[in-house]
């Protein structure tokens, strides 16, 4: 069986028995033990074998391929249906968390901005004259401006983050 595949698989490829033993290292008359059944190769050249003719080793030992073609596909599918699950549950666990997070942004901003009301910047009454108080009123001073100016617009895109990344049904 292994000898006729040999020879059918290498005519198949166009090839002569000159050219498959130079592909192979090996002496023309190897190729021909082969092929007559007086010899057989040993398992590392029956790989290298293969590789050169393109052609799987269950197709050279006679083994029908269509069988190992379905089995092979089966364990594929199955493979990739797997990676699809994981896939699909870390998207659905990155989505739940960005919803949460946009969620959390709508809240502190909606917490801070009663928060500064209330507090009535105390540090604007600070004495600017002690180097303390005077780089920490500046800074304190600083970031509230910026909170004021930046949180509707902040909060505006969470509240737009948080309904696009909801869970629809």
């Amino acid at each position: 069986m292994l000898s006729e595949n040999i020879k059918t698989i290498r005519k198949s490829k166009g090839l002569s028995q000159e050219e498959l033993a130079v592909k192979l290292n090996v002496v023309r008359q190897t190729i021909s033990k082969w092929e007559q059944g007086l010899s057989v190769p040993d398992a590392g050249m029956l790989i290298s074998l293969s590789e050169v003719l393109e052609t799987p080793v269950s197709a050279l030992l006679g083994e029908p391929a269509a069988e190992a073609k379905v089995d092979d596909l089966k364990v594929i599918s199955e493979k990739l249906e797997v990676i699809n699950l994981r896939l699909a549950r870390r998207k659905a666990a990155r989505q739940k968390a960005i919803h949460w997070f946009f969620i959390a942004l709508c809240i502190g901003i909606a917490v801070a901005f009663p928060v500064l009301i209330k507090l009535n910047s105390p540090y604007l009454g600070w004495d600017y004259g002690a180097p303390e108080t005077a780089v920490i009123g500046v800074g304190l001073h600083a970031l509230e401006w910026l909170f004021v100016r930046t949180a509707p617009f902040v909060l505006l895109g969470a509240v737009i983050g948080a309904w696009r990344t909801r869970k629809r049904a």
